[in-house]
């Protein structure tokens, strides 16, 4: 059986201040390379030994050694290990190597060296962070238990290291029921229903739920509900109509509240009825519900992510009294946030107390940022985009192409193991100042990392260069797709940014591809639409061809959507249904909506397509339309439709 490997990128070609084509062709040691890396996935060391001599020099070389050592890992000498690190100091690879030795250490119990080894580990891996909290737990040390907690309380599976250290809390009785039944109230109400099923393991055998009734509530909740036949003195029984009316609520949160407060919450404690009222009002808030803002009165004290939903849901029924209150109650922190100064502003406003509104829009007006942009819009402020700061020297660049870390990130991007290439990237620019990032762009630009360019301009805090953090490559072609389609170039320059940051050969996870990152079905779709000849899914990758389909489908959507830009982004990135879903029963404005949108992913990709509309639009010298009026109203819907599910991912278009 083949390890869990990272698949590393190979290249032979070392890239220079000047750049070099994408297309280079390999030459011996390119193939040298690629057959040690072939080696070391099939696990074949002796294959991987004999190639290796080739590639002295090479910039990769590195990855070599890594291979070599990663397949004796748990066998190899700590001092072999070291050396790596000595001759690599600082390099995202031994940072990688000390990850993985780490947990070797762990799985094998070699406590002591995992002990001296893990404060020189600078990267935030969860599973390492679990094994030395069992470390410390073995010995004796008692606050490893309040950072367990951070774990323990995530929607999410635990890391090996926890789970062995949840095991021996649950045995030495340090993990009840109460902490168990929390976590799968959790763990169900994020819709993670296998783990939650993994939870009940740390339950005390008379507590446990039978597992047929507990799958039957999961395949059909509301219909558990209508005879649920649970004896409220047994708490599995109260936990299963808990799950069921969490997973019920999420098509239909107005009936299960109907039915909460029709008499069956008096079976349950004035703590478990506070869980119910707050599990109803978030599920409702992120789906529109009005009656949500009440249910959050009776669900007694609320976190920062609980209280932005409560906002959220306030300001959707433009009730900026509650949207203040909302935000009073968060901490500090929260409360100073960019999303909140704004809105308090807005709420101070329509409260009737312009002066301090204008405070608080002074306050992030200056912020790159969609709602910096919103904020100034209030105040009437003309986005100038900031004085561009000298150009890097070549000299300065000379010296950002020969850090290895970024030599080493470029040559992976040229052979598109893009993974592999931005962990590199970002690991090596961190800490960088302004003139280093600059230098580091104009590298990325030059070599058409058009992505790496793009992020690192963007970190800067002084000096700033915005024809690079807005770069506009193959424009010509963009350009002429979206007159073709009657589009605002900046809208469609606004989502390329976001969805792909103009790298043909991107790809998603769910499988959308190209600049444009479009979905194969849609491809598909628009292809059949127009007509399109010779027309195949490879060619995705061709700006022309992906950027035709992909300004169709934008067409397409912003006409479906009454010539909403807000509206055409979110259907762009989640689907069509589910931006109708979320239009609302009556036209709320643009900004609203944006803040709004349910999913967490959609939410930011709006914001961040509709602000890089703006300001490609001042970078490339056009007309100045303030963000705001940008955003507009979005109408209602036409016809009455149910409420939104948000369990599933997005599916972007």
């Amino acid at each position: 059986m083949k390890p869990a490997l990272p698949r590393v990128a190979v290249v032979a070609v070392f890239l220079t201040a000047t750049g070099l084509s994408y297309a280079a062709k390999l030459d011996s040691q390119d193939t040298a390379l690629l057959a040690a890396r072939d080696a070391f996935e099939a696990v074949n060391r002796s294959r991987l030994a004999h190639v290796a001599p080739q590639l002295e020099g090479h910039v990769l070389a590195p990855y070599v050694e890594y291979w070599q050592l990663f397949l004796r890992l748990p066998a190899a000498r700590a001092e072999d290990v070291r050396d790596f690190f000595s001759r690599y100091p600082g390099s995202a690879l031994a940072e990688q190597l000390r990850t993985d030795w780490l947990k070797v250490l762990a799985k094998s119990g070699r406590w002591e060296l995992f002990q001296e080894e893990y404060p020189t580990l600078s990267a935030d891996d969860p599973d390492v962070t679990c094994y030395a909290l069992l470390s410390r737990w073995k010995r004796d040390d008692a606050p490893a238990l309040d950072q367990f907690k951070a774990f323990w309380n995530a929607p999410r599976d635990l890391p090996d290291g926890c789970l062995q250290l949840a095991r021996a809390l649950a045995k030495s009785g340090q993990i009840g029921s109460g902490e168990t039944w929390a976590r799968f109230r959790m763990l169900v109400d994020a819709g993670l229903i296998g783990a939650a099923k993994r939870s009940l393991e740390f339950l005390p055998r008379g507590e446990a739920i039978d597992p047929r009734r507990l799958s039957g509530v999961i395949r059909a909740p509301a219909r558990f509900l209508k005879n649920p036949q649970a004896d409220s003195t047994k708490v599995a029984d109260r936990e299963l109509v808990i799950a069921a009316m969490t997973l019920a609520s999420d098509s239909d949160p107005i009936a299960v509240a109907r039915l909460w407060s029709g008499g069956l919450s008096d079976k349950f404690s004035a703590e478990d009825a506070k869980y119910v009222w707050l599990m109803l009002a978030m599920n409702g808030a992120q789906r529109h519900v009005p009656d949500a803002l009440g249910w959050f009165d009776k669900a007694g004290n609320l976190n920062d992510e609980q209280l932005a939903w409560r906002a959220r849901i306030a300001m959707r029924t433009e009730n900026w009294a509650e949207v203040r209150n909302s935000i009073d109650r968060m901490s500090p922190v929260a409360r100073n946030d960019a999303v909140w100064t704004y809105w308090y502003g807005r709420a101070e406003r329509d409260l009737g107390s312009p002066l301090e509104a204008e405070g608080y829009f002074g306050r992030i007006a200056a912020e790159h940022s969609f709602y910096g942009r919103l904020a100034s819009d209030e105040l009437g402020v003309i986005l100038r985009i900031p004085p561009r700061a000298p150009l890097p020297t070549e000299a300065e660049i000379a010296e950002a192409a020969a850090i290895p870390g970024l030599a080493r990130a470029l040559a992976l991007y040229r052979i598109d193991m893009r993974t592999e290439a931005t962990r590199e990237w970002l690991w090596t620019i961190r800490g960088m100042d302004d003139r280093k990032l600059l230098a580091a762009a104009e590298l990325a630009r030059r070599n058409e990392a058009w992505d790496r360019a793009i992020s690192t301009a963007d970190r800067t805090l002084v000096a700033h260069n915005f024809s690079v953090r807005y770069l506009a490559p193959y424009r010509e072609v963009l350009a002429e797709k979206a007159r073709s389609r009657d589009l605002e170039e900046s809208w469609v320059l606004g989502v390329i940014r976001q969805e792909s940051r103009f790298i043909t050969g991107a790809k998603s996870s769910a499988g959308a591809s190209g600049l444009m990152q479009v979905m194969r079905p849609t491809a598909k779709w628009a292809a059949q639409r127009m007509r399109l000849k010779n027309f195949s899914w490879s060619r995705l990758r061709e700006p022309e061809i992906n950027a035709s389909l992909g300004t169709y489908y934008l067409r397409h959507v912003l006409d479906q959507f009454d010539g909403s830009p807000v509206l055409a982004a979110a259907a762009y990135n989640a689907g069509p249904s589910r931006a109708k879903l979320w239009r609302g029963t009556a036209a709320v404005e643009g900004a609203i909506f944006a803040e709004t949108i349910p999913f967490v992913e959609t939410r930011d990709y709006v914001k961040k397509v509709m602000a890089n509309t703006v300001y490609y639009s001042a970078v490339l010298g056009s007309e100045p339309t303030p963000l705001k009026t940008r955003l507009g109203v979005v109408p209602a819907r036409r016809t009455p439709q149910g409420v939104a599910s948000i369990r599933s991912e997005p599916v972007v278009q």
